[in-house]
């Protein structure tokens, strides 16, 4: 069983190439995703090549898998707290909203807490309001209507 760590999703799925951290002292530190399975709980049950057998399952207990950040699914970096952080956010509406000072990770979906001129906006992270960041600049979203306080009824 894998258990995603800071907020992310699952995110390993079947061919993907991942690194055991800290690797083994003997046995392959590189391994490929032969199958995935979720239970409907936070983590996947995945079978990784090379590992055969309980014992084999079992050293692989409290070590992290690693993927290319290439190989991970489309929308990661709208989940990736770490460089979400402080990252400005644009409203083609109200224009700039502030910087992402937290993230509150929901079941449904992600909410951004968003400091600056309005004060704190919350902004769900969800594909009709926040578009996917282009580089390292400002990340563009569309306010629904009434997240912003502007006196309009």
């Amino acid at each position: 069983m894998t258990v995603p760590v800071h907020g992310l999703p699952p995110m390993l799925r079947e061919g993907m190439r991942v690194a055991v951290v800290p690797p083994l002292l003997k046995g392959d530190r590189w391994h490929m995703v032969g199958s995935v399975s979720a239970d409907g709980g936070p983590g996947q049950m995945v079978a990784l090549s090379g590992v055969r057998d309980i014992a084999a399952a079992d050293e692989l207990v409290g070590k992290t898998l690693l993927a290319d950040v290439a190989d991970l699914p489309e929308g990661y970096a709208l989940h990736d707290a770490d460089a979400l952080l402080g990252r400005e956010v644009v409203d083609e509406r109200y224009g700039a909203l502030g910087a992402i000072d937290e993230i509150l990770v929901g079941v449904a979906n992600d909410v951004w807490v968003i400091q600056g001129p309005y004060g704190e906006v919350l902004v769900p992270v969800v594909d009709e309001v926040v578009s996917p960041p282009d580089g390292e600049g400002p990340i563009r979203v569309s306010v629904p209507a009434g997240t912003i306080d502007d006196g309009e009824a």
